[in-house]
């Protein structure tokens, strides 16, 4: 007999604090400044929600929540000098053919 348990505990926003606060830091669209919940999920099912400690900063485009502490302004665009071509995230020479970074996997 096997039994598999499929569960975990998310990030689910609650109230919006303040609108267009910043800037994504994994994709660069717009980021709300927002308070949480942290939901726990048995099969997909919320059973229970508690408040998160401190407002987070959440990205509509890619449902990502990070810390509003990190720098969040937007990257400059990818540079190509000398037909190299730099990653605008860690700014790495990537060969041109490339569609993502793959020392960060971001997109170019």
């Amino acid at each position: 007999m096997f039994f598999f348990f499929v569960g975990g505990v998310g990030q689910q926003v609650r109230q919006v604090v303040k609108s267009g606060a910043g800037g994504c830091i994994r994709c660069g669209s717009r980021a709300d400044l927002v308070e949480y919940d942290n939901v726990l999920k048995v099969f997909f099912v919320p059973l229970w929600k508690w408040p998160g400690k401190q407002p987070l900063m959440y990205c509509h485009n890619c449902n990502l929540f990070f810390p509003p502490n990190i720098t969040h302004s937007l990257p400059p665009p990818s540079v190509v000098l000398d037909s190299e071509l730099r990653c605008r995230f860690c700014d790495r020479v990537v060969e041109p053919h490339f569609n993502f970074c793959p020392f960060c996997g971001s997109s170019l």
